[in-house]
């Protein structure tokens, strides 16, 4: 009976062990607090003047320029509910001649009580938005605060990409081309769905649907060379995937995993299956994902082709380096520093980072 009390404590700290973090930490880096003062800035984007605009999951956009945070005007009643509220921005590939930036945030319009994601343009001149534009919003609503995405990226043939996380119905949605949630989707610049995306001949399927089986990509880049969109998402305990998305592929959730539920018990026995795509990475334990970029630029000399990923869950940033398509090293940049929420390069060439309650910070490899 003595030895009742150490075997327990040896086996709880076998389980508290497994649960860490593994990776390195490189010192060789540290950064600069660029705007300070941000509450959780959930995405940014960098303007031709140099400035950015940055949203607040709260629901106010904000532009940085000349030292200074002004609140934008002309946003939408933005449904803030868990994870949901503003979250990402982009601006239109030919910006400089139409204006154009690019938002997802929830909405309480349409079908049913809560919300959804919703996909939207508006015009952006003198510090107001104008002409504001719904080009998809995700039906039904729902009153769950969870798995909204959502991010977006446009290809370099001018189509936009944005992901809608499976709004916590695992069982119905993801695996359901009819049903929006748990998928990553695919429209033109002005909302139109293009007729060469996979489901646009299935009279029953949700047309702008690009790749399904997914459970919260918060994370989505275009590769610098190959084009193609990459995406990670929250797996639930353990399983956070990085995938190369592509037209009609089922990427498996909830039918196969390599996480289990939160308690630790299993929704799924198997972790692959025929007609389901393989991640390129996964993580056990979950970093808790959240932003997404590589390195594209000579600022930071061996690391330039390096993909970026923000830990909410231990507060760094991974750097993950890539070769033969697989990822063969991960190191902790910035440890400690907070919950990275987003990531951009900046069109000097340096990686800023959205870090909640602190801010954005440039990256700076010593």
């Amino acid at each position: 009976m003595k030895l009742r009390f150490p075997i327990i404590g040896l086996i709880l700290i076998s389980i508290l062990t497994c649960a860490q973090d593994k990776n390195p930490t490189n010192t060789k880096n540290t950064h600069e607090v660029v705007v300070s003062d941000l509450n959780i800035p959930w995405g940014f984007t960098f303007l031709p003047d140099g400035s950015m605009l940055i949203t607040e999951k709260a629901g106010q956009l904000i532009q940085f320029k000349d030292g200074k945070k002004t609140e934008i005007s002309g946003l939408p009643k933005i449904y803030v509910r868990g994870q949901g509220g503003l979250m990402d921005v982009t601006l239109h590939p030919d910006y400089k001649n139409n204006s154009l930036v690019y938002f997802s945030y929830a909405s309480s319009d349409g079908e049913g009580d809560g919300g959804n994601t919703t996909i939207a343009s508006a015009k952006f001149k003198n510090q107001t938005l104008t002409d504001w534009k719904v080009l998809y919003k995700a039906e039904p609503n729902s009153r769950r605060g969870q798995h909204f995405g959502s991010r977006l990226q446009f290809d370099k043939d001018g189509y936009l990409y944005f992901s809608i996380g499976d709004r916590g119905n695992r069982d119905e949605n993801p695996q359901d081309i009819t049903k929006d949630c748990g998928k990553i989707y695919r429209i033109n610049a002005d909302g139109s769905i293009p007729n060469s995306n996979p489901f646009y001949e299935d009279s029953n399927a949700k047309k702008a649907i690009y790749s399904f089986g997914h459970r919260n990509p918060q994370g989505m880049t275009i590769h610098p060379k190959t084009g193609k969109i990459w995406t990670h998402e929250h797996g639930p305990k353990g399983g956070d995937e990085i995938n190369i998305i592509k037209a009609g592929k089922n990427y498996g959730w909830p039918v196969i995993s390599y996480g289990v539920n939160y308690s630790g018990t299993k929704f799924t026995d198997i972790t692959e299956k025929e007609g389901m795509e393989q991640p390129l990475h996964y993580w056990d334990p979950s970093i808790a994902p959240s932003g997404m970029a590589f390195i594209n630029s000579d600022k930071y000399g061996d690391w330039k082709e390096n993909l970026l990923v923000g830990s909410l869950k231990f507060q760094y940033l991974d750097m993950c380096t890539l070769k033969d398509g697989k990822v063969i090293k991960e190191e902790r940049l910035l440890d400690g520093i907070g919950r990275v929420r987003s990531i951009e390069q900046g069109p000097d060439g340096y990686i800023y980072v959205g870090v909640e309650n602190l801010g954005i910070v440039k990256l700076l490899r010593k």
